[in-house]
Order: structure tokens, then C-alpha cells, then sequence
């Protein structure tokens, strides 16, 4: 059945993850040299004062994980007859979005001591999204376990 709780909030982990690949991540202004650095799923950006892309580079991995995370919940949606699979696709969902949050966290670091910049810079909603469809995820896989003990505790009145 699709209209479980657990299937609401596995859509919400397909509509964060959506956010993550279309918002930006990362800005960090730079006050010395008025430049900004924003980083996103697809591309790091060093913008000029007047809003020119002076670098970019590609973070064309952080995407496809962003992706496929989306993707990973939109079938663990439709796996609902099969609630071991089910869990076991949101366990590997929840590697994902965790291995996403690192590199998006160890790249903005990098970033930032390569810079000497005085501040870190300021996480954007693409970010937050990531750590959102992580909670919901969590929360998904709670009620796919409460289902498993309610379908156990009927089959031991049988």
C-alpha cells in the first residue's frame, strides 16, 4: 500500500534530495578580495565583484549521489510488499545522504583553508535539504520497523 506514512516521508527524501541538486549548497564571500565562491551539485564557482565566473569546477559526483539517493527512495517507495528490502534500501539511502554530507562538508573545508578565509562561509537550503531527507529517512525506516512488529504480532495470533 503507497499511502503509508513511511511512503510520505520516503517522497520527502526524492523532493530534499531534488533540492539539493537545484539550490546552492555553500556561499563564502571573500570581503578582501570581493570575490564569492558558491558551490553547488554540479559546480564550484569563483565569482568576480560583478557576478562573473572567473574558475568553476566540477562536482559532477555529488550530484549523481544526490541523484541516486533520490532515486534510492522513489523504488523503496514501491517495494512496500517487501518490507526487508524496503529497509535495507533506506539503510543504504542513509550511507548515501551521510557519505553526501561528508564530502560536501570536507570540500567546503578545503575550500575555505585553501582560501585563509577568516569565516567558514554559510551553509545554504541545499545543504539543510540533505540533512533533512536524512531525518525523514530515519523516520520512514522507524515505521517500516513498527509495520514489521505489527505483522509479527499477527502472525503470533495465528
Amino acid at each position: 500500500m503507497i499511502q503509508r506514512v513511511q511512503s510520505i516521508f520516503l517522497f520527502l527524501v526524492a523532493v530534499s534530495m531534488g533540492l539539493t541538486l537545484g539550490l546552492d549548497l555553500w556561499i563564502q564571500d571573500v570581503p578582501d578580495t570581493s570575490e564569492i565562491w558558491k558551490f553547488n551539485a554540479l559546480f564550484m564557482n569563483q565569482l568576480d565583484a560583478s557576478g562573473e565566473v572567473i574558475q568553476s569546477s566540477s562536482n559532477w559526483y555529488i550530484a549523481a549521489m544526490a541523484a541516486f539517493a533520490g532515486l534510492l527512495a522513489i523504488i523503496s517507495i514501491f517495494q512496500y510488499r517487501n518490507l526487508s528490502r524496503q529497509m535495507m534500501l533506506n539503510m543504504l539511502n542513509s550511507l548515501i545522504m551521510v557519505g553526501l554530507v561528508a564530502i560536501v562538508f570536507l570540500t567546503t573545508n578545503g575550500v575555505n583553508n585553501d582560501m585563509a578565509a577568516p569565516d567558514n562561509g554559510e551553509y545554504q537550503i541545499g545543504f539543510w535539504a540533505v540533512l533533512i531527507g536524512m531525518v525523514c529517512n530515519m523516520l520512514a525506516n522507524r515505521f517500516i520497523r513498527k509495520d514489521v512488529a505489527l505483522l509479527k504480532s499477527v502472525d503470533r495470533i495465528r
